[in-house]
């Protein structure tokens, strides 16, 4: 089992404005990536073919990425090899119309196609729909559940504004790093808003219906919530970097987008959070 040796953070030496400075900066300029994205692009995150549509298929061929490029008339969103496979690639499509790009490839005497699939625009856009209802259900019910675990304003707004840069924030820097939003991506983004909840909740407990005093309170939720997140973090870097090597993508996007927002959640947690704790235990108006 990996250990982490979580040092104890001297909260009184930063005043309130000095901690939640930088996560509020961050948060800001993710939001302003997703709004220049959506101007750009008129979506706040890249869409892959499992919210516009498109198609696919693999193909065996001893041809190198750029020439099965130059093989279709159609537009290829990418060309990925087959993990534990040799000269077996997986072509992505923009095109959903899947006759011609079979055809192509069974008219090409290097190339055996080994199988073929599709996803129209009109069950792209379902999909899109879905996923959207399904993230905000998510935060609903994340939100409800704050406030009825606590049933003060401030420390459930805290842990709400928490989870919704720990959201923020991945879908940022997925549009900085050309990740695609993908039906894996969203899961993972859904796995954020629990691991966010973990975190916050751990901590206000302690901090509001423990014994003892604020910084002893938060010195102990950190032992805990720190080595949690860290873990977690290793874990999924771990999973980012197997996949990356073996040219599975989905589960590299996966852990990349979960390392990111778990970092996030660090520093939301312990920074955002706290700070707003401390400002509603020692200057805030009485409960």
């Amino acid at each position: 089992m990996v250990a982490f040796e979580v040092p104890e953070v001297d909260y009184t030496q930063y005043s309130n404005r000095q901690l939640v400075a930088i996560p509020l900066a961050v948060l800001a300029l993710a939001l302003a990536v997703i709004a220049g994205w959506w101007v750009l692009t008129g979506a706040p995150v890249t869409m892959g073919i499992d919210f516009t549509g498109g198609s696919e298929i693999t193909v065996q061929t001893s041809l190198s990425q750029e020439e099965i490029r130059s093989s279709f008339d159609d537009p290829i969103v990418s060309v990925q090899g087959v993990a534990g496979e040799n000269n077996q690639y997986i072509v992505t499509f923009e095109s959903s119309e899947m006759g011609q790009i079979r055809q192509t490839a069974i008219n090409n005497e290097q190339m055996e196609l080994r199988g073929s699939g599709s996803v129209s625009p009109v069950f792209g856009g379902q999909n899109q729909q879905m996923a959207v209802i399904g993230m905000a259900i998510a935060f609903v019910g994340m939100s409800l559940l704050a406030f009825a675990f606590f049933r003060t304003f401030v420390p459930s707004i805290a842990i709400v504004l928490s989870a919704f840069s720990d959201i923020v924030i991945p879908v940022a820097v997925m549009n900085l790093v050309d990740i695609k939003l993908s039906l894996g991506t969203v899961a993972a983004l859904l796995m954020l808003i629990g691991y966010s909840v973990d975190s916050d909740i751990l901590l206000n407990n302690h901090v509001l219906r423990r014994s003892g005093g604020f910084y002893e309170s938060t010195y102990r939720a950190m032992r805990t919530g720190v080595t949690m997140t860290l873990t977690s973090i290793a874990a999924m870097a771990v999973m980012a970097v197997a996949a990356t090597l073996f040219g599975i993508d989905l589960m590299a996007s996966i852990g990349l987008v979960l390392v990111l927002g778990l970092s996030a959640d660090l520093m939301n947690t312990y920074m955002l959070n706290v700070t707003l704790l401390r400002w509603y235990k020692y200057e805030g108006v009485n409960r």
